[in-house]
């Protein structure tokens, strides 16, 4: 069994160490060795440097982003717009029968995976019908007033083209009844 001296193992080490290889002159003047160049980068085997602009994405190359990466809505989106948010209430409605209701014969529960509708009811205080501007995509609500503005990321997919909105002028208040799109399922559509 080969014996390590304490010194010859330093020595070893210092070697191993070492990031350019030395001759072995018979010196044994100490160690030397650069030990401050290390990093754990150092460790395992040497990675490829790769530069990410050399992947270009095809198109155009003066664009920032693609129109892909951009989510629905964000057009609307005005972060220095001074007019306050009004308040606003999300509540959803099914339809149901005495079936659903008494016999349990459908699969429909209370929950909202259940629901065709979603129910906005935004409070717009001192504002006139003829005031208000709705535009609904399929996940984003745009409503502005002289006064209020209002970006709303809907929590489903909504029917964009079939919706209803009516002024409830004594309460000062608009409902938007959407019909929410869902794929077809068993629960809805059983």
């Amino acid at each position: 069994m080969d014996s390590v001296s304490p010194g010859s193992s330093l020595q070893l080490l210092a070697k191993l160490l070492h990031d350019a290889p030395q001759e072995d002159d018979g010196d044994d003047d100490g160690p030397h060795c650069s030990v401050s160049t290390m990093t754990p980068g150092h460790i395992g085997p040497l990675k490829r440097e790769t530069s990410d602009t050399s992947q270009v994405k095809s198109g155009n190359r003066k664009t920032i982003w693609n129109t892909e990466e951009v989510p629905e809505g964000s057009e609307f989106d005005d972060t220095w717009d001074p007019r306050e948010q009004p308040e606003y209430q999300i509540s959803f409605k099914q339809c149901v029968g005495t079936e659903d209701v008494f016999f349990g014969m459908s699969r429909k529960d209370p929950s909202t995976a259940c629901c065709e509708d979603m129910v906005i009811k935004i409070k717009l205080p001192e504002t006139k019908y003829s005031d208000i501007t709705l535009d609904i995509q399929e996940k984003v609500l745009d409503l502005r007033t002289p006064k209020k503005k209002l970006l709303l990321h809907l929590p489903y997919p909504v029917d964009s083209k079939n919706g209803k909105a009516r002024f409830l002028s004594e309460e000062e208040t608009l409902e938007v009844t959407l019909r929410i799109s869902r794929q077809f399922d068993f629960i809805n559509f059983a």
